[in-house]
């Protein structure tokens, strides 16, 4: 599949994508499943060519009875293999049962749990539990899952690791660490997102030989955001350009003893292709603000009215970083809430919004051109909850979110998540933890900024600044390493893949 069509699904969806393959468009299950676990066993043997002593888990679903067809592909190719049984192969029905009776037909080998001879294993096969999974693995299932976890053998996971909810990302107690996990029909988007990257690994995806047609019947699917996206909505500029071609963005905070954050965004959006760039500040630092970036514009700004003439020229308006949670923070707050220029809102921002919201919301400022950038902690408070329970189904809340504010939203962390006032979603599998310390962001802020200035949607600035920002950083990692990685360091690879070859 091309990019542009690398959907993401619930676990319910997928059933339905199988059923959709069944029952309209005539594939055996039985068949579905054979492709299945042929191709755990070609990116297996891709990943891990040198292995010859396979140990299969096989649980009683659908999902070990992938493990089955693994398992007999592997041992017709010469490998050593053994299935560890958790439910008897007698008591299968359907499609499981069938491939159970060819793995025996074909001579394998079965044990019951526990495994004799575990250190002999080179590579695990994880085909215990499936996508259907709502709560922790339990009794064998769980000691399982342990077993996996202590070896220094490779792991291959069979559709989605064991113990990892297919929809939100949470290990549900315990999970297997997989090395490789394998995916079929549609991508569940707990892969990418929460703790999905540490517990899945690489990512292969199949669609069992399945029409578009297939996936197409999900409407309200997800997407995972790639690189595309830049190239897409970025095309070569005009030579025929002048600075006003690509907006003016005016970024209103950091207060005192914060005068950082405002200087890291503006930079990004300077280095994102804003045409100007415009601080609005704190008088404290004005002065010194753009010392080592003089094409950032700076204005101390005592009182909000200072602030008017500005708003009423610019394109787009972000505030929020470094902006702080005083008597000035407020006043610049509630300025910039008035504009008509779209909005991007972060950090502090975020923090006075969720305790004006009910006062904004029943008066005249209008709201719905803006995005909103939090984090877990600033996602909780603006909606009255913890930010454990923010992480506990991150897709869940940032749509919750931009319903609740009438906004593009962006989640940040692990598998960033774009949520739209429309329900739509998306989820970005790009960035790496380097990109985690302070700053990044205040980056991220400005990169989506200037996209907006450029002419963006709300949604398209959304999507495409945080590929930008998380491809950046990767690219930083890639020069570096991850530990010890600044905002700054970002903020420089910026050009980079905002003008890809």
């Amino acid at each position: 599949m091309t990019e542009e069509t690398q959907r993401l699904y619930t676990a319910g969806q997928v059933q339905r994508l199988d059923k959709c393959a069944i029952e309209d468009h005539g594939i055996p299950g039985i068949d579905l499943m054979e492709l299945a676990g042929r191709s755990v066993f070609e990116q297996a043997r891709l990943k891990f060519p040198e292995t010859r002593h396979w140990l299969v888990f096989c649980g009683g679903g659908n999902n070990g009875g992938d493990g089955y067809i693994v398992a007999r592909l592997a041992r017709e190719a010469g490998l050593d293999v053994v299935v560890c049984a958790l439910k008897s192969m007698d008591s299968l029905s359907g499609d499981a049962a069938t491939a159970a009776s060819r793995w025996r037909k074909a001579g394998g080998e079965t044990s019951a749990w526990p495994v004799q001879g575990f250190e002999r294993y080179d590579l695990l096969v994880d085909a215990l539990l499936g996508t259907g999974l709502d709560r922790a693995p339990a009794g064998h299932y769980g000691d399982a899952i342990e077993l996996i976890n202590q070896s220094a053998a490779g792991v291959v996971a069979v559709d989605i690791p064991s113990g990892l909810n297919a929809d939100t990302g949470q290990v549900m107690g315990l999970a297997a660490e997989a090395d490789l996990t394998v995916t079929f029909i549609g991508r569940k988007r707990g892969l990418y997102t929460a703790d999905g990257p540490d517990f899945a690994g690489s990512i292969s995806f199949s669609d069992l030989q399945t029409p578009d047609s297939v996936r197409d019947s999900i409407p309200d699917s997800g997407i995972l955001i790639r690189e595309n996206k830049i190239r897409e909505n970025l095309p070569p500029r005009r030579r025929n350009s002048h600075k006003g071609s690509f907006g003016w963005v005016l970024g209103v905070g950091s207060n005192t003893g914060m005068s950082g954050a405002l200087r890291l965004c503006g930079e990004a959006a300077l280095r994102s292709g804003a045409g100007k760039v415009t601080l609005a500040t704190h008088p404290a630092h004005a002065d010194f603000l753009n010392l080592a970036c003089p094409e950032l514009m700076v204005r101390g700004v005592e009182r909000a009215e200072q602030l008017k003439e500005l708003l009423q020229q610019v394109d787009v308006v972000v505030t929020g970083t470094g902006l702080g949670q005083d008597s000035w923070s407020e006043e610049m707050f509630r300025t910039c809430m008035k504009t008509r220029a779209s909005v991007v809102l972060d950090a502090d921002g975020l923090n006075i919004l969720a305790g004006l919201f009910a006062e904004l919301a029943d008066g005249d400022i209008p709201l719905g051109n803006w995005i909103l950038t939090p984090h877990p902690a600033e996602a909780g408070r603006l909606l009255g909850i913890q930010a454990s329970e923010v992480q506990q189904d991150r897709v869940t809340r940032a749509q919750q979110l931009a319903q609740r504010y009438n906004a593009v939203v962006v989640l940040k962390g692990c598998g960033t998540v774009v949520a739209g006032q429309d329900g739509r979603y998306a989820i970005c599998p790009l960035g790496n933890p380097g990109m985690a310390s302070a700053g990044s962001g205040d980056v991220l802020a400005g990169v989506i900024a200037a996209l907006l200035a450029q002419g963006l949607s709300l949604w398209e600035a959304a999507v495409t600044g945080v590929v930008a920002h998380a491809g950046a950083g990767d690219i930083a990692a890639g020069l570096a390493g991850e530990r010890g990685m600044l905002a700054s360091d970002i903020t420089q690879q910026l050009p980079t893949v905002l003008n890809p070859a």
